[in-house]
């Protein structure tokens, strides 16, 4: 369970995320960041990363940031992976550390050992495709990276850098992550 039944008396919260997106942790995320809402918080600084996860778990996040009353800025601390690009995407300011990563892949899914027939499979395809479209579209809109370079992030798995991040729109500079003594800091622990 996450420690974030805290109450906030600042205009200003740091919070720290750095878990797989599924269910659990994006209900808690939000549950969190509506907390604040409700406490008259004028802007989260949220260190960020993620090793990417559930992809409806991912959109349900980028939408909710995007409604949020108050400023969100992300800072990428490790590495941003797959659906967390689309989360991390939310905020209007963003930063990376001068080490961390950005991880670009195609949608799939992971099945055990199953029988498929042709529906199926057409099924699974247009899921992805849905998906894919989604994920660029919010990568498009809120980076001006095109959409021929998109649709590369997804048929080739590329790890990039905090540099291509800055040149590409992802982040608006390279900084290292500073968490100033004595401000109130939300933290996410999650348990297997």
């Amino acid at each position: 369970m996450p420690n974030n039944e805290q109450t906030v008396t600042h205009e200003t919260v740091y919070a720290v995320f750095t878990a797989e997106i599924n269910q659990q942790t994006s209900e808690s995320l939000i549950q969190a960041l509506s907390n604040l809402a409700q406490q008259n918080v004028r802007l989260v600084y949220l260190a960020f990363a993620s090793q990417g996860g559930g992809v409806s778990q991912g959109i349900a996040l980028y939408n909710f940031i995007r409604s949020l009353p108050y400023e969100v800025i992300m800072h990428n601390i490790g590495n941003v992976d797959s659906i967390g690009n689309a989360v991390f995407l939310a905020a209007d300011e963003r930063y990376a550390c001068p080490h961390a990563t950005f991880m670009f892949h195609g949608v799939g899914f992971d099945k055990p050992a199953a029988r498929f027939e042709r529906k199926d499979l057409q099924a699974m395809l247009d899921t992805i495709n849905a998906d894919e479209r989604k994920i660029a579209g919010i990568i498009q809109e809120r980076t001006g990276i095109d959409q021929d370079t998109v649709e590369q992030f997804f048929v080739s798995q590329q790890t990039n850098t905090a540099e291509f991040a800055r040149e590409r729109g992802i982040v608006k500079d390279i900084r290292e992550f500073q968490l100033p003594a004595g401000v109130p800091v939300l933290s996410f622990v999650f348990q297997r």
